[in-house]
């Protein structure tokens, strides 16, 4: 597999690096997959990451996210960006399979070859991303693709670990929803860097960005650290995108003036390190007949061993 995959990954890259959307699929399908050639992969695409911006989209089921992702897209088109779009999509707890249906609500931008749109199922993974979201934003960002945008399932209170992912965070409230208590409820003062209320042609949406405004000024800031905007958008007609891609790119400028971008890539690098470092464990554990985690932890329940030595004997090996 191996010396196969030294002939196949650079051809992939490079392919990918010319803007061939299957072979960008291709390689979002190894990491999906989690693939024997997976490190090559990643070996191969780190000269050429780095320099997207990551923007990270989240909010409640039915505020819009995927038709302002769509006008946002557009609205970057119009800038001369290239755009990597990932939707994590909900997995059928029966079937693992996932709606998908992102794509069909994006399919504006099908025939641009300069936007690439893959729909990913969150097989089970709370957070409201997939486990491998961040390898695939990886993929894409070397891709050449100035902007990916990530946009969570759409599950409420657990889709704050799209903060931990990207440069910036834009959070979607509509109002009539009861948004001012689920945004206390969620989290979602602490993660978000531009906030919009969409639907905003709605009853009421001004009261809801009074509300926001209200909470987030509530919170503490240290001289100089960026204060959260709350704009009115209507994502179905335009209105107010251009204005709330101004704020990203603001929110962007911002990031690198201040040193703020580099500390997040590097809690987000070490996430990344943290997470595949302990998949790789675990697999060593559950691969060890003596020293197993089942075995260990079914002393534990016997009462032969406390869980601080059954967890030492794990490290240990022995």
């Amino acid at each position: 597999m191996t010396r196969r995959g030294a002939a196949v990954v650079p051809d992939l890259v490079a392919r990918a690096r010319e803007g061939e959307p299957a072979a960008v699929a291709r390689l979002i399908t190894l990491v999906e997959d989690a693939s024997p050639l997976l490190r090559e992969v990643m070996t191969a695409l780190r000269p050429y990451a780095g320099h997207a911006h990551v923007l990270g989209i989240t909010g409640a089921p039915g505020v819009g996210k995927s038709t302002s992702t769509n006008a946002l897209v557009a609205a970057m088109r119009r800038a001369g960006k290239r755009v990597g779009v990932l939707a994590i999509d909900p997995s059928s707890p029966f079937s693992g399979g996932a709606l998908l249906g992102d794509r069909v609500r994006m399919g504006d931008h099908a025939l641009d070859r300069d936007v690439y749109i893959r729909s990913m199922g969150a097989r089970g993974h709370l957070g409201g991303l997939a486990w491998s979201t961040p390898q695939a934003v990886r993929v894409l960002d070397a891709a050449g693709c100035d902007v990916v945008v990530v946009e969570t399932v759409g599950v409420g209170q657990s889709e704050v670990e799209v903060a931990g992912l990207a440069d910036t965070t834009l959070v979607l409230v509509a109002p009539g929803m009861g948004d001012g208590i689920q945004a206390a409820k969620a989290g979602i003062l602490e993660i978000g860097d531009v906030y919009a209320v969409n639907k905003a042609d709605r009853e009421g949406a001004e009261r809801t960005r009074r509300e926001l405004r209200t909470m987030l000024s509530m919170g503490e800031r240290s001289e100089g650290s960026w204060r959260a905007p709350v704009l009115p958008t209507v994502a179905s007609t335009g209105d107010g995108i251009e204005e709330l891609l101004a704020e990203v790119d603001r929110h962007a400028g911002w990031l690198a003036d201040s040193g703020e971008l580099a500390r997040r890539r590097t809690a987000r690098a070490r996430r990344e390190v943290e997470a595949i470092a302990l998949a790789a464990l675990r697999e060593r554990w559950d691969a060890d007949d003596q020293v197993g985690l089942d075995r260990l932890a079914g002393r534990v329940a016997a009462g032969e061993l406390d869980p601080y030595g059954a967890a030492d004997v794990l490290l240990d090996g022995r």
